[in-house]
């Protein structure tokens, strides 16, 4: 009878939490009869799952530069109990997954004390596109990196860090809940009275910084189209901040609040004017053209210009290798130039066309690496741990 397979788990907040319930979903189904014993960090769906907390999520559950600081005794506490705590488990697999201040810190400080532990990490750091050493620094602790976006892998291995497969991204098995039905496919097509949806982002900074600039751009962009109804998807905890900022706007958008409506949303838009983020992909996937923007404080921007060395910072650009989704940083990111973008996104056309074509491309290179991305990245680890000498 073959030994349990040991798997300790570090899922530094809710987003890695969902990839590692499907992880272990996929890989039970790979074990078979083999029994699962897990430990590591998690949220309360990973206890549930059967994992034995190595302390709770909600002590390193934390973002941003103020809060980091103020917990930064009890973070590093957390490191040396997660990787003794790991180290003294003995698994057979480590596996990280995104938030990779923390993470890297533990699979750094568990090869030094046990180096025969194979590691993985899930999520690759965006080290594509700033403080691009982190790749180098990786490398002699990390053994694999299980990438979300197709063009990593070739990234990692220019920049010398850890061996990289693509395994897919979670948004792959969502596109049934991206794609309208043919009510909604109606409604998507109407040119005279179109969906426009409005993505200003979902950090307060954003919201601040690009809000007033798109409440412009609807202006403009109702005046040529007037029966057009704009859609401003909001997450729960900003809806009224949200609410309150486009009041006053000469067309105020309909808000909806929750992932359902959001998809919904999705579903039916004919374009969308988004802030620059994993919503731009989302969008694409979703087949509705994009206008992206972004702003933020000119410090932010200066140090941005800086550290951020890519020809554009669109997800699916960056994905195609070329320019499909106009993008508006900072001072080019004015009302007129993205309410004339958008309105040529809304009409039957060349650049309406040149986005879907490209939009189609995207998908099929998303799709390379198979149909789930959990089931990729459990044949990845597993093919890691095989290397593990005997």
């Amino acid at each position: 009878m073959s030994p349990p397979f040991r798997l300790a788990l570090v899922a530094g907040e809710a987003s890695g939490d969902a990839l590692a319930l499907r992880f272990l979903e996929s890989l039970r189904e790979r074990l078979g009869d083999r029994e699962l014993v897990l430990t590591g960090v998690g949220g309360e769906a990973l206890i549930a799952a059967g994992m034995v907390p190595l302390f709770p999520q909600a002590d390193i559950a934390v973002m941003g530069f103020g809060p980091v600081v103020a917990r930064l005794p009890l973070l590093l506490r957390r490191m040396e109990d997660a990787a003794r705590g790991i180290a003294d488990f003995a698994p057979d697999l480590l596996l990280t997954i995104d938030a990779p201040d923390f993470c890297l810190r533990v699979a750094k400080k568990v090869r030094a004390r046990t180096p025969s532990i194979p590691i993985a990490h899930w999520v690759c750091p965006s080290v594509w596109a700033w403080r691009s050493g982190r790749a180098r620094r990786m490398a002699p602790h990390v053994d694999r990196i299980l990438a979300l976006l197709p063009f990593e892998p070739a990234a990692l291995e220019r920049l010398h860090g850890p061996r990289t497969i693509y395994v897919g991204h979670p948004l792959i098995e969502r596109l049934p809940t991206l794609r309208p039905d043919a009510r909604e496919a109606a409604i998507r097509a109407d040119v005279a009275a179109p969906v426009v949806l409005i993505l200003p982002g979902s950090r307060r900074s954003e919201i601040r910084h690009l809000l007033p600039v798109f409440g412009e751009a609807v202006v403009r962009i109702a005046a040529v189209r007037p029966d057009a109804r704009f859609l401003l998807p909001a997450v729960s905890h900003l809806r009224e901040e949200i609410g309150q900022a486009t009041r006053n706007w000469a067309v105020p958008p309909d808000i909806v609040v929750g992932e359902a409506e959001k998809l919904a949303a999705f579903r039916v838009a004919r374009a969308a004017l988004a802030a620059s983020g994993t919503v731009t992909l989302e969008l694409a996937l979703a087949q509705v053209p994009t206008v992206a923007a972004y702003r933020g404080a000119s410090w932010e921007a200066a140090i941005a210009r800086r550290l951020i060395k890519l020809p554009s910072v669109i997800l699916p650009n960056l994905i195609l290798g070329r320019s499909v989704v106009p993008e508006f940083i900072q001072d080019d990111a004015t009302p007129d130039a993205l309410s004339l973008s958008l309105l040529a996104a809304l009409m039957d056309g060349p650049e309406r066309q040149r986005q879907l074509e490209g939009f189609a491309e995207v998908e099929t290179i998303m799709k390379s690496a198979g149909a789930s991305p959990a089931a990729n990245a459990v044949e990845a680890a597993l093919a890691l741990v095989a290397t593990r000498p005997a």
